[in-house]
């Protein structure tokens, strides 16, 4: 029989089936070919039924599996076949973009043998499928040692002894830098807590250390200068770190350390700081010079922690604080920094379900022209409906929305919202009437947005050409291939475009002359100085002559005071929305408001 380092030695994987569950196109295709180059065979699915019924009719040797899943997450999916004996034996791979600790600690919780990150790097996912194979190759083999040389026990002890105490390296010990990995820390740190809980002298403390902007490294010197660097710290933190503590790699470019039986928590201070002042001097990676910093998390251990989990995580949540407070620096946990962490997890799963649900309602402001005093048109604008809170403002959730990617789920269904209204407005009588609504720098991108627009616009039946689409200045310079190839699809169909937040972004006047837009809309930041005295304009008069010079009609937002509506009629601004015509309303009160005006 074949002995366990002959797995590791051979060219040939044992196993060949592999299936990978992932809802992105673009993933699927591309860990198809490296895993078809490598000699294994791939199975693909694209939502959670569709791996079930994969795995049902042909149980593969391992799952690629991503979490967020159209229909099932990867979570539930992962639970339903650990508790099938038949298919409890399948080695399952997580592979997803959510970096956070709770969401690697319930992974591995639901039965995953591993994590990966996305965006992923190509070695490390060879490299972790090759090891959940020969892990399982072993075991496989271990049992049939069991079962089939019961005369040969004595004969095959020490082999099997061997055999366990390579499997734990693999098991325990990082591949990259030999140091500790995530398992093993964990079962120091669940130590560490037990001892803490019995011995009330018994203290420790915990660092999770990142290193700054590392992606950086590999996308632009390569792989092999990323994993040469990481050793290189990882040598560097094992000159700081006392024998009687633990530093482990947890994954990619980040390192945990366990300091046992400290006297106070000055002493984890004074390493950060050491490590910070150690780390800052370059390293050379293949003929490069490389200078890099990191940010530290501190917890301090208590028996008040149930599990070893959550010090993890509280370590990990005041990284990410010392991240945003500019890297380079170390931050001691604080019940805070959980909570805001907390509510803005909170958040980001019920925004989930709002988006599912379509919790979310659009309000408008009225656009008045200045001159006459009518209402010619509408800002649409977001609130999230909570079944428990009730109305959010935008302010609220739209960053999260932003960060989760899910901003464009609730674009499309303010479209879709204000077009139906609009085309309400529209057979009451009231045709000049313009909707305005706003694009998030996401949207820019969206593969799918001009399919949706034309959708929505056939099903309402609005004329193109009362729809404004309104684009921040930064959002537009920031994407600006993908900007100019939007704009002229949607010019194409006759929509108007608006530049939104006009003088706060970075565009220059050449830039602008390359978008065909229709309209600059004033920041309200540069109306708060006009107070009716001629000195204070500010920037206002340079916009509007902008404005006229190209063409483009102005919307002044933010419109508080007479004074400043004084000001802008003077200045010949076309069009003004503000607090002093009307708050943003519900569709009920917009159309009330609308019957009122004199236009009508």
């Amino acid at each position: 029989m074949p002995e366990i380092n002959q797995y590791l030695a051979s060219e040939e994987p044992l196993f060949r089936d592999i299936l990978i569950a992932d809802d992105s196109i673009e993933n699927l295709r591309l860990l198809s070919i490296l895993l078809t180059a490598q000699g294994y065979t791939v199975h693909q699915a694209t939502s959670g039924q569709m791996t079930l019924k994969a795995v049902e009719t042909l149980a593969p040797d391992l799952i690629l599996l991503d979490i967020m899943m159209p229909d099932i997450n990867g979570y539930e999916i992962c639970k339903k076949l650990k508790k099938n004996p038949q298919t409890y034996p399948i080695p399952i791979i997580f592979l997803s973009g959510l970096d956070n600790v709770l969401d690697k600690v319930k992974a591995f919780d639901v039965g995953g043998a591993d994590y990966i990150i996305k965006p992923f790097e190509i070695e490390e996912v060879l490299v972790r499928v090759r090891n959940q194979l020969v892990f399982k190759a072993a075991q496989q083999e271990i049992c049939q040692l069991n079962a089939q040389l019961e005369t040969r026990v004595k004969e095959r002890t020490q082999q099997l002894i061997a055999a366990n105490k390579q499997l734990e390296q693999i098991a325990i010990y990082d591949s990259l830098t030999g140091l500790a990995n995530r398992s093993k820390f964990m079962e120091q740190l669940e130590q560490s807590l037990s001892r803490a809980k019995i011995d009330s002298t018994y203290q420790f403390a915990v660092l999770f250390l990142d290193c700054d902007r590392f992606k950086i490294v590999n996308d632009s010197l390569g792989h092999l200068v990323g994993d040469e660097l990481l050793k290189q710290v990882a040598n560097q933190l094992q000159t700081i770190v006392q024998e009687t503590d633990l530093l482990a790699r947890l994954g990619g470019d980040e390192f945990g350390i366990i300091l046992s039986a400290i006297p106070a928590l000055d002493q984890a201070m004074e390493i950060a700081k050491q490590i910070i002042t150690t780390v800052q001097e370059p390293f050379y990676c293949n003929s490069y010079e490389i200078i890099v910093s990191v940010s530290i998390g501190i917890v301090l251990g208590s028996p008040d922690y149930e599990q070893p989990e959550h010090i993890l995580r509280d370590a990990d949540t005041a990284m990410y604080r010392a991240k945003d407070l500019g890297r380079g620096q170390y931050q001691i946990f604080t019940p805070t920094m959980y909570k805001t962490v907390h509510d803005l997890l909170k958040i980001e799963t019920d925004l989930h379900r709002a988006v599912k649900q379509k919790e979310f309602v659009v309000y408008y402001q009225p656009i008045v022209n200045l001159g006459t005093g009518k209402i010619v048109g509408f800002e649409a604008l977001v609130r999230w409906l909570h079944p428990q809170q009730g109305l959010i403002l935008p302010e609220e959730f739209l960053p999260v929305a932003e960060e989760t990617g899910l901003i464009c789920g609730i674009g499309i269904l303010v479209i879709e919202q204000a077009c139906y209204q609009l085309s309400q407005w529209q057979k009451q009588g009231f045709k000049p009437l313009k909707i305005y609504i706003n694009l998030a720098a996401q949207q820019l991108n969206q593969a799918n947005l001009v399919e949706e627009i034309d959708r929505i616009l056939t099903e309402t039946q609005l004329d193109p050409a009362s729809i404004k689409l309104e684009i921040t200045e930064s959002s537009m310079i920031r994407n600006l291939q993908s900007t100019k190839l939007l704009i002229q699809e949607l010019r194409e169909r006759g929509i108007q475009l608006s530049i939104d937040d006009f003088g706060t972004g970075y565009s220059s006047l050449s830039q602008l002359q390359t978008f065909p837009v229709n309209t600059l809309k004033i920041d309200r930041c540069f109306l708060r100085n006009l107070d009716g005295q001629t000195d204070n304009l500010g920037l206002v008069p340079v916009i509007l002559s902008i404005a006229r010079v190209m063409n483009m009609d102005v919307v002044a937002e933010g419109i508080e005071t007479i004074e400043q509506l004084s000001q802008l009629r003077e200045l010949s601004c076309h069009f003004g929305q503000g607090f002093l015509f009307s708050e943003p309303l519900n569709g009920e009160d917009a159309n009330q408001l609308i019957l009122q005006n004199p236009q009508w």
